[in-house]
């Protein structure tokens, strides 16, 4: 009787510091409008992803924008894009990192198609 692999095996170019590969995503991170509390989120959340292998490839300051609904108790928010290159396993353990620092309102992560 064969095995079958459960999950195909993944070729890629590029592979992470610690060997695995690595993927593109597309950050969108809300910060407050404080600018305190910007500069405060932004600077942990480059360190958080620094520390856990993430290649940062662009960032886009999209701007200052109403919310849809209140978050946090607030209505107006900065909006920031980044696009990295992570492990997909350093992903949602910075999910867990990003989930403890006050001064994220929201953020997600979509992967990009190559």
């Amino acid at each position: 009787m064969a095995l079958i692999p459960l999950c195909p095996l993944i070729k890629t170019d590029q592979n992470s510091p610690q060997g695995g590969p690595m993927r593109q995503y597309e950050l969108m991170v809300i910060f407050p409008m404080e600018e305190d509390q910007h500069k405060a989120g932004r600077d942990q959340l480059l360190a958080d992803l620094g520390n856990n292998g993430a290649e940062i490839v662009r960032t886009d300051e999209i701007g200052d924008r109403d919310l849809a609904y209140e978050v946090k108790k607030r209505r107006r928010a900065k909006y920031v894009l980044f696009v990295i290159k992570a492990d997909p396993d350093k992903v949602a353990t910075l999910d867990r990192i990003f989930k403890l620092n006050a001064n994220l309102l929201k953020y997600l992560f979509v992967k990009v198609e190559e």
